[in-house]
């Protein structure tokens, strides 16, 4: 059984991006993130594609780590100088901004993660992605640990695109507490039904928002799908982006439509505690 987690007593406003970055030009989608954080003017939560800052393009990530990287400190905070623009926008919106990156720890780990850059324009490395898909094992290290972002009141579980994928993710953000469901992503073209399938399918089991922000553009074999939206509690696309284009979809996460939600479809609190994982095995 996941115990009850208050609600946050206001509506929060979010948004989730689509967008088109250059490989390798870390300084340029930044600004280009800054530009569309002041398209979401109004949201408390701007969610931008996965490996956005670099872009999602393997053969540059393998061939300039150090210029695709963002080095973290000890404690997280990322100083980078071409993210000056972002962190205006961050500052200036009063907007928390939840961006892909591809990190370089002190320990010498390099991870595909989520920064987050606050209100106050500090930039963190706040979680890294834990299942890594194909190719990018042969260029990252897996996260160790799941994160929450806390933010008036909501409590937001961090996910990135093949985190999403698998119903334990998302759960174990319930488990914390979680109201919603932040996905920076990278879906190729020909993956839409997994696409609108998988986050969708998050909010529903969970019972929780979910924020999926995806690139759209590229060449071919990195060409990607757009679709980028955000989820009710249920399920259902309270805003969702065309597989083409740039677009910032805004919506807005209410409180009492989570309550109502939960109180109606309450798989959280009716979870056992083994989840099924004591089993009998029979003979046919």
């Amino acid at each position: 059984m996941t115990p009850a987690i208050a609600l946050a007593a206001h509506p929060l406003t979010v948004a989730a991006v689509q967008a088109e970055p250059v490989p390798g030009d870390v300084a340029g989608n930044a600004a280009t993130a800054a530009r569309l954080v002041g398209r979401a003017a109004g949201a408390r939560v701007v969610v931008l594609p996965e490996l956005f800052l670099p872009a999602y393009h393997p053969p540059t990530l393998a061939a300039d780590p150090t210029g695709t990287d963002v080095a973290a400190g000890a404690d997280g905070q990322v100083d980078d100088p071409r993210l000056d623009p972002l962190r205006a926008a961050a500052r200036d919106g009063g907007a928390t901004v939840v961006v892909g990156a591809a990190v370089r720890h002190p320990d010498g780990r390099r991870t595909i993660s989520s920064l987050v850059v606050d209100t106050a324009g500090i930039a963190r490395a706040a979680y890294d992605k834990q299942q890594l898909w194909g190719g990018e094992r042969d260029l990252f290290d897996a996260g160790r640990r799941g994160a929450t972002l806390l933010v008036d009141g909501w409590r937001l579980g961090l996910g990135i695109c093949y985190d999403g994928c698998f119903p334990e993710h998302g759960r174990a953000a319930a488990a914390d507490g979680a109201h919603g469901y932040l996905c920076p992503s990278g879906y190729l073209a020909g993956s839409a039904h997994r696409r609108d399938l998988y986050y969708a399918a998050r909010a529903l089991d969970n019972t929780m928002y979910v924020v999926f922000a995806n690139a759209v553009g590229g060449a071919d074999p990195w060409r990607f799908n757009g679709g980028a939206a955000v989820y009710d509690p249920e399920g259902r696309p309270l805003a969702r982006g065309t597989d083409a284009g740039e677009d910032v979809l805004v919506a807005t996460f209410d409180p009492g439509a989570l309550a109502a939600t939960r109180a109606a479809h309450t798989m959280l609190v009716d979870r056992p505690a083994d989840e099924g994982l004591t089993r009998s095995v029979l003979a046919g």
